[in-house]
């Protein structure tokens, strides 16, 4: 039988000459779904180049950040669900706190999952989930995760790209004391008295033992260093490796955590996280480190990185291409919608457009 790269060539030229015999439609040897009025085009052309962008071996997916931790008032995860289904990317893969947490009550847990897939439901893509502080708080809500989700680490090849997904909350660190009823009472503040609200966070960020929890170390325990290693074993040519957890382990790195970076010295690869809620780009030895600011999650910090956002990565031959999008600078067909502008932009969200701007 005649091989697929004959039948293809076959196509190729019976389009070639059909072109030739009627001097019209010719395809060309870039891409045999490209084609054009030859007759009336036959010298210069109104165009750069024939030799398109589609190469089969590329693909691309979408990173997005932070939800909870103080998920805002303004359904910025809401709303970028419908972006990403409007730039139609292969998969999506998040860093981390999807719900708030920090509960030890099943029930309540699990309502917030419930909730949260139902969010997740309107994609029309895969979602990859990667375990958050907020998300396995402690035994009981790592025992909820894993019956839902089952592992809190794991990993997947995707043409021939290896992700790692990490659990940074291996084991969990101590929690902050009151700190469910304190993100009840921020939630509530969000929409009571936003100035209390952000006085309130502001007051949080700046406690001593919270600032002292976010510079310790993130430990791995030796099981998921071992799993780590096998896995890289047993995919030792993968083209690139993307890792994702929620801690930016890099910033403080443990012993634990530069073992995992001697086992990828020898291999390329990127590092995702979150947790922060602000965007923070590092180089180290190299390689890139890249924390994600938040897509719904509370501000933490004044600066450039405090955007929603998310990240648009296509995999190609030479590596990773990314591109950030805030998700004030997307919006569908029918174009920015004011009454979605505190969702757009949080930063003024105190002082909506008025309801006769709003889209009909």
């Amino acid at each position: 039988m005649p091989s697929d790269a004959f039948r293809s060539s076959q196509t190729v030229g019976v389009a070639i000459a059909f072109a030739l015999l009627f001097g019209s439609l010719t395809a060309t040897a870039n891409s045999a779904d490209f084609s054009f009025d030859n007759k009336a085009l036959p010298e210069s052309k109104p165009w750069t180049s024939e030799d398109f962008n589609n190469d089969p071996d590329n693909f691309q997916f979408v990173i997005i950040g932070d939800r909870t931790g103080g998920a805002n008032v303004e359904g910025t995860f809401k709303l970028a669900i419908d972006q990403i289904n409007l730039l139609q990317p292969e998969f999506v893969i998040n860093v981390g706190d999807k719900i708030e947490g920090y509960s030890d009550d099943k029930a309540e847990l699990n309502a917030e999952w419930d909730e949260l897939d139902g969010l997740l439901r309107k994609l029309q893509m895969p979602f990859f989930r990667v375990p958050g502080n907020h998300d396995i708080a402690n035994k009981t809500a790592q025992a909820v995760y894993r019956e839902r989700h089952g592992a809190t680490y794991y990993y997947f090849v995707y043409n021939d790209t290896l992700f790692l997904v990490l659990d940074s909350e291996d084991p969990p660190r101590e929690a902050p004391e009151n700190i469910k009823e304190k993100i009840e009472l921020y939630n509530r503040l969000q929409t009571e008295d936003p100035a209390k609200a952000k006085a309130m966070l502001a007051e949080f960020m700046s406690d001593e033992a919270v600032i002292a929890a976010l510079g310790k170390p993130v430990e791995f325990s030796d099981k998921q260093i071992a799993f780590i290693e096998n896995a890289l074993a047993e995919h030792p040519d993968t083209r690139w490796i993307f890792l994702f957890l929620h801690e930016p382990a890099w910033e403080n790195p443990s012993d634990s955590f530069m073992s995992i970076q001697q086992l990828l010295k020898d291999r390329n690869h990127t590092f995702f996280a979150g947790h922060l809620h602000y965007y923070d780009y590092d180089k180290i030895d190299g390689r890139e480190h890249i924390t994600m600011g938040p897509a719904g999650a509370s501000f933490h910090q004044e600066g450039p990185g405090n955007v929603d956002h998310i990240m648009w990565v296509t995999m190609t031959e030479a590596g990773p291409q990314i591109a950030n999008i805030a998700l004030k600078g997307l919006f569908d067909r029918k174009g920015l919608d004011p009454s979605l502008f505190g969702a757009y932009d949080r930063k003024g969200a105190e002082n909506p457009a008025p309801e006769d701007g709003a889209k009909k």
